[in-house]
């Protein structure tokens, strides 16, 4: 792609029905007798001509519409169904190649896929972009506004789910087999809007108007069982045998949509299995008048599909939860294990084909299934399926937060899933006998090891579950790796020190620069070619053009236009207008104490304190930017989502402050408002509490984008700055050592409101009621919190904090210097490229090769269909 091509902007107008072109007259098809075949040039071809050809069938023959009745989202349709014909045929030979070779294929499970808006990516991946561009201007259309036509997928909440896409999409762009799994969430995560300052959720009806890029594939659909008991036998040969008889089933449906790599031939994957009753019309029931309960089990079951995490917070919602882990991981394993056994009739080399990677705690009850199907379906010795199962799965920890580690208590287990209760136990007891052996008289060690836990009530511990049941377990920083092996599983390290392993996060450049910010990349390109797109460590190149004067006001007017961008769309969605040459200070990420969006908002309150002391005082102008989504019962995060618009509404419409301070609360965090955010931000906050944040993706992504960052030594942000270097890093805060060493001596927050005026002054101003029109009770839960807990150390790091936010301002008000220290960071992110992360994992852990696709040249006869042929699943 051009840099002129990704310097053309979305102009924001939207298509009119009325002026809708004629595209039958504008592309009349002209067949020379030297053409491609008809059926394969219109289905596959990549010329401007023939996309315009391709338009035009799929407006008339998917859509079902000529152009007098064409609407903008037919449009949009026809187009989409006219790059998806491209990359299927794609998606063919993939598998086709797989099979043929009988690859060893990666199997990524994941509870999210915050996927994105496919359109604009797979039209970069597939090096469709300026052709399709030029093909829709000379028909009138506009890419822009087709773009803007797609619903975005709602099915992640933050950082776990993006980072599951960033890899699909580096799996295929490094030509490896892989195939994500999980669930099709009818409704996603949620609509966010607010309403009074407070958050609001709506449904998400992202699949309302269809799905153009996903092909549903009943014929593979699995039944998956829940509750009901179990009965011990002994089989024709004398063996223990034991049969599960459910209470019911739900059937499984998967919805593939293609992964395209960029620049080559390789599509994968993501399969979404979506929940159906087994019986989803009871007719006797119907006929006795009970119309209700005649559709009761169509009902009880399509739950299990329709929102991402469902409110936890009851007994009802837990047990939602567990029966949406268990029900893709499955979907996904039968669906695995289908696919092993078209080529073997045995699973001795099942380890060697498959792997399985466990995103995240969610999956883990994968390990148990994996044995009921070995043992129970497929008739395996225990001894050998064990040894299948541990060299099959590596488990992936996302989290150092103990609520997120999994844990069930067993009698919801047992009636949920009563033979994999089973299993786990037997499990256990095997894996105790060996911690017994090697540490005889330790009983406090075997409790620590142990997957059942005993306290406060007898509960499986999922995360124990996926560490037995794996050869590798890995972090996704190189601190929470070492936190991961000396606070959260220091048992386990010390039991087996070699299944532990770092891999640090990375996201991928297609989306998040070359995508995001075309005028930046359009630079980058143009002083060192494209190949920075699959391999991010050339951007080091950049680092002779830090003082070049040229270059550095081509950085800044690139910096200042996406700033103007993004302006436009706070005033356009928050009534809010603001001062693009102020400093973007940003922080976008899910709304979580320990994330700290509430030390943020404590400074922008300092702020405001200082000009309402003295209304003349020099204060650098800041736009403060917040945005990200609270769990539905998450009340604490609900409320500072609340303060921090109370804190935009007073800051906001106070003449004394007038252009230097606005705040803004952008809602409906999604990646394609991301995509507006990271290219803008001059500050990236990166301020979690030392020792809470696993990695981070979105510190990479503002760094790639030319952001500096504030923040403490957690997750990647303590690589990062090792990467761009200390002096273009804003470092504040207690580290990891000794936050944990302020806890266990005692901390009291009240110590530091007593001794710092400043902070009394902020935490007073909240409880006066001052934000809240003079209610005082609002904010009553935030104030004891900081006074009284202060869990995550809002109190301790304030100051830190605050004197680090005084040196941003001076290093800002110093425009040359600043360029040169955002250039340093954007060129310094090679590292952070999830194609780095997954060379990693395909090296120490996979054991995956990349698989070159070679496409055939298009002939007539290649579309028909030999008389003898394997039928290959795509």
């Amino acid at each position: 792609m051009s840099s002129t091509s990704f310097n053309k902007q979305y102009s924001g107008t939207h298509l009119a029905q009325s002026k809708m072109p004629d595209l039958k007259e504008q592309a009349k098809i002209q067949v020379e007798d030297d053409s491609p075949a008809p059926m394969l040039s219109e289905r596959t071809g990549m010329t401007v001509e023939v996309l315009k050809r391709a338009l035009i069938d799929n407006l008339y023959y998917i859509q079902g519409k000529a152009e007098i009745f064409a609407t903008p989202h037919d449009y949009f349709m026809a187009l989409a169904h006219t790059i998806r014909d491209r990359l299927l045929y794609r998606r063919i030979k993939t598998a086709q190649t797989y099979l043929e070779k009988d690859v060893k294929v990666v199997n990524y499970l994941s509870a999210e896929f915050l996927i994105g808006r496919l359109l604009s990516n797979n039209l970069i991946n597939m090096g469709l972009y300026e052709p399709v561009r030029q093909a829709l201007e000379e028909v009138g259309l506009s890419l822009d506004d087709l773009m803007e036509r797609e619903e975005e997928p709602g099915l992640g909440n933050g950082g776990l789910g993006r980072l599951a896409a960033c890899m699909l999409d580096s799996l295929a762009t490094l030509e490896i087999p892989a195939m994500g799994y999980g669930i099709r969430y009818e409704f996603g995560i949620f609509n966010q809007t607010i309403q009074d300052g407070w958050q609001v959720e709506r449904r998400d009806e992202w699949l309302r108007y269809g799905n153009p890029w996903e092909i549903p594939r009943p014929e593979y659909r699995v039944k998956v069982s829940f509750g009901g008991r179990t009965e011990a036998y002994t089989d024709a040969q004398g063996r223990y045998r034991v049969k599960w008889i459910p209470e019911r089933q739900v059937l499984g449906t998967p919805y593939d949509t293609p992964v395209p790599g960029y620049n080559n031939n390789t599509v994968n994957k993501l399969r979404l299995w979506s929940a159906r009753s087994g019986e989803e019309f009871n007719f006797q029931v119907f006929n006795t008048g009970d119309y209700t309960r005649a559709v009761a089990d169509k009902t009880f079951s399509e739950n299990i599909s329709k929102v991402l995490y469902p409110n936890d917070s009851t007994p009802q919602g837990q047990e939602l939860r567990l029966e949406q882990q268990y029900f893709f991981v499955s979907c996904s394993i039968q669906d695995i294990i289908r696919l092993y056994l078209r080529n073997h009739d045995t699973f001795d080399t099942f380890p060697q084909k498959v792997a399985i990677q466990l995103n995240d705690t969610h999956p883990s009850i994968g390990v148990a299934e994996l044995m009921r199907l070995l043992v129970d379906e497929y008739l395996v010795d225990w001894e050998q399926a064990w040894k299948i199962t541990q060299a099959t799965f590596g488990y992936t920890n996302h989290t150092l937060l103990a609520e997120a580690l999994e844990r069930w208590p067993v009698s919801l287990f047992g009636r949920l899933l009563p033979r994999h209760l089973e299993i786990i136990y037997e499990i256990n007891y095997r894996f105790l006998q060996m911690v017994r052996a090697k540490y005889p008289d330790d009983e406090a060690q075997v409790a620590g090891l142990s997957v059942i836990g005993e306290a406060p009530v007898k509960h499986v511990r999922m995360a124990h579950l996926a560490c037995v049941g794996s050869h590798s377990v890995n972090g996704v920083a190189a601190l929470h790796t070492e936190l991961l092996k000396q606070q959260v599983m220091p048992d386990f390290y010390k039991l087996w020190p070699e299944k532990f392993t770092n891999k640090t996060n990375g996201v991928t450049p297609r989306r998040w620069l070359m995508l995001s910010n075309p005028r930046l990349a359009g630079l980058i390109s143009e002083k060192i070619g494209n190949n920075w797109i699959k391999h991010l460590e050339e951007l080091k190149q950049l680092e002779a053009f830090a003082d070049d004067p040229e270059f550095c006001d081509r950085w800044r007017s690139i910096k200042q236009a996406n700033k103007q961008q993004l302006a436009a769309y706070i005033e356009q969605h928050n009534g809010i207008k603001v001062n693009p040459n102020s400093l973007f200070d940003i922080q976008i990420k899910r709304i979580h104490e320990y994330k700290r969006q509430l030390l943020n908002a404590l400074y922008v309150v300092t702020l405001y304190n200082q000009i309402k002391q003295d209304p003349s005082i020099d204060i650098l102008p800041r736009t403060f930017v917040f945005s990200g989504k609270a769990a539905p019962g998450y009340t604490m995060a609900k409320l500072i989502i609340k303060l921090i618009n109370a804190i935009a509404e007073v800051v906001n419409h106070d003449p004394d402050v007038g252009d230097r301070l606005k705040v803004a609360f952008l809602a409906n965090c999604s990646v394609s408002l991301a995509q507006q955010i990271y290219p803008a931000a001059d500050l990236s906050e990166q301020i979690s509490m030392a020792g809470k944040e696993a990695s981070g993706t979105g510190n990479m992504k503002f760094a790639m984008n030319g952001a500096l960052t504030i923040g403490t030594l957690d997750g990647a942000n303590v690589e990062i700055r090792e990467a761009v270097g200390a002096e273009n890093f804003f470092l504040f805060g207690l580290t990891a050592d000794e936050a944990y060493a302020l806890k266990s001596r005692g901390y009291n927050p009240q110590d530091y409101y007593n001794s710092n005026a400043e902070l009394q002054a902020v935490i007073d101003r909240i409880a006066s009621g001052h934000l809240s029109h003079g209610l005082h009770g609002i904010f009553k839960p935030i104030v004891e919190s900081l006074l009284y807990h202060d869990q995550y150390l809002n109190c301790a790091d304030y100051q830190s904090y605050i004197d680090c936010q005084a040196q941003v301002a001076t290093a800002y008000r110093d425009p040359a210097n600043w360029t040169r220290m955002s250039i340093l960071n954007a060129v310094n992110m090679g590292k952070f490229s999830s194609d780095r992360t997954i060379q990693e994992y395909c090296r120490d852990i996979w054991h995956a090769e990349p698989v070159n696709i070679i496409l055939e040249t298009c002939r007539q006869e290649a579309a028909g269909l030999p008389a003898k042929s394997q039928s290959v699943p795509v």
